[in-house]
């Protein structure tokens, strides 16, 4: 994805040639650092995070290879003000979105006021039968949630995609913060930049908060597919920093009605599982008979009240691209509000007149599988030829309902450190929602940077970085 960067807001400069009042300090400590230097620090980030083992694995190459995701030693910066309104957007469309999962699995609410189409929900490939007329411990669906977000201007900020499944990142959140501490520590002295290190404390609470009815202490697991998972430092990583157990599939069993650990102790009774595997995959007696990731049997102890699993299951359905149209009216349909965040326009085309517009601008557009993710599957219609657009434009015509379109947005840049020195690159930012005691978001998340110069595309796994978050607290 390409955009013109003269039309893109800079986040560091606003419209003008000076820094924005909130970053003129920081832009004195950048105009003090040489290229030499900031390569440097670069360069001793990396070997940092080489040691830490901070990599994830980028599947079909050769069979998957691991790397690093480039990290970039300049910050991105949001005022307490700008924060505040992030904030409060999020946590109001996880509300909204956790009680649109509590109502398609029980009264259906939504569906008969005909407020979402019923074949949306009711034959999604995220919706899980299982789950109908079934209460979750706390009533929460959705334990943790991550909220891409773009800024298209100085106050326009807008959702992009919602991830409530078992979304990922954080580590490098919390990674990116404490490298940038050890290389510019005298920086973080004279500022006011708000902490995020107690975010694993705040998971942990909020995982506790959910745990049966009568456990007084539960014992909380970190559910892994295992060693060769792209995001398994982050399984291992948080749970470290819980304080909790990693376990695979293999180390769990149901006896009694509970769900036990193998320790060298003897079985142990777990209370609560913060998974890190799709549905499909948690209990073979139930879900995919093949799968060797999950905990046979776990479904019933799971119903039955005696076990929180993390995110609930089924909640794919809430942040499928076909539902994400509809969650402006979601949130006024539950919260009678406003949404404070807006959607990114959307064509859906399953309907009949945004299927004629999409498939006339394509080479404009860029149009994605709704149940696509990572940015695979997509086609990005001013960087793709003619014949990439031909051969979408018949899958397209295949299965309309399978596919949305959205304009080309002309994503906010930040000052980036690249091999022809500081220059303004796309980033989009993924804050964390945790839901338990209540819902909340550690002030910061994770921005993604699109390395390559013009390109929108940010993902990892296509070539984007990251960058520290800091919030400037009042």
């Amino acid at each position: 994805m390409s955009a013109d960067p003269i039309s893109a807001f800079d986040e560091w400069y606003g419209h003008g040639n000076t820094p924005r009042e909130l970053l003129r300090e920081i832009e004195l400590w950048l105009k003090g650092l040489p290229d030499e230097e900031l390569k440097r620090k670069r360069d001793e980030a990396a070997v940092l995070f080489r040691r830490l083992g901070i990599t994830f694995v980028v599947y079909g190459n050769e069979g998957g290879t691991e790397q690093l995701i480039p990290f970039d030693a300049i910050p991105r910066v949001f005022g307490a003000d700008e924060w505040r309104l992030l904030e409060a957007g999020s946590i109001q469309r996880v509300r909204a979105l956790n009680m649109f999962l509590h109502d398609i699995y029980h009264g259906r609410d939504i569906l008969r006021a005909g407020i979402v189409p019923l074949d949306l929900v009711l034959v999604n490939d995220f919706y899980q039968p299982q789950m109908v007329n079934f209460d979750p411990p706390g009533g929460i669906y959705t334990h943790i949630a991550g909220i891409d977000l773009v800024r298209t201007g100085e106050a326009e900020f807008c959702v992009l995609e919602d991830n409530l499944r078992s979304p990922s990142g954080v580590s490098y959140m919390l990674e990116n913060r404490e490298v940038m501490m050890r290389l510019f520590p005298d920086l973080f002295a004279g500022l006011p930049v708000a902490p995020i290190n107690h975010y694993p404390d705040e998971l942990l609470r909020n995982l506790r908060a959910v745990a049966p009815d009568g456990v007084d202490d539960p014992t909380v697991v970190v559910l892994t597919p295992g060693f060769y998972n792209s995001a398994y430092f982050e399984h291992a990583f948080l749970a470290d920093q819980m304080g909790v157990e990693l376990v695979e599939g293999r180390d769990l069993f149901v006896r009694d009605g509970l769900i036990h650990m193998r320790t060298t102790d003897g079985p142990q009774r777990v209370d609560v599982i913060y998974r890190r595997i799709d549905d499909g995959f948690l209990d073979p007696l139930a879900f995919r008979a093949d799968s060797t990731l999950g905990v046979p049997g776990l479904l019933s102890v799971y119903r039955s009240g005696k076990v929180a699993i993390a995110n609930a299951m089924g909640t794919g359905v809430a942040d499928d691209k076909s539902v994400y149209p509809y969650v402006p009216d979601i949130i006024k349909f539950y919260l009678d509000e406003e949404p404070i965040l807006q959607n990114v326009s959307t064509y859906m085309l399953r309907r009949e007149e945004d299927l004629k517009y999409a498939l006339a601008h394509l080479g404009e557009l860029v149009t994605k599988e709704v149940h696509g993710a990572g940015g695979y599957g997509m086609l990005v219609g001013p960087t793709a030829t003619k014949a990439e657009i031909e051969a979408y434009r018949a899958r397209i015509l295949d299965n309309p309902a399978g596919f949305i379109s959205q304009p080309t947005l002309a994503l906010s840049t930040c000052p980036t450190f690249v091999e022809n020195g500081v220059a303004p690159r796309h980033v989009d930012l993924r804050p964390y929602v945790l839901g338990g005691e209540k819902f909340s978001v550690v002030p910061g998340g994770l921005t993604r940077v699109a390395l390559i110069e013009g390109s929108l595309v940010v993902n990892s796994s296509q070539g984007g970085g990251t960058k520290d978050t800091w919030i400037l607290e009042d």
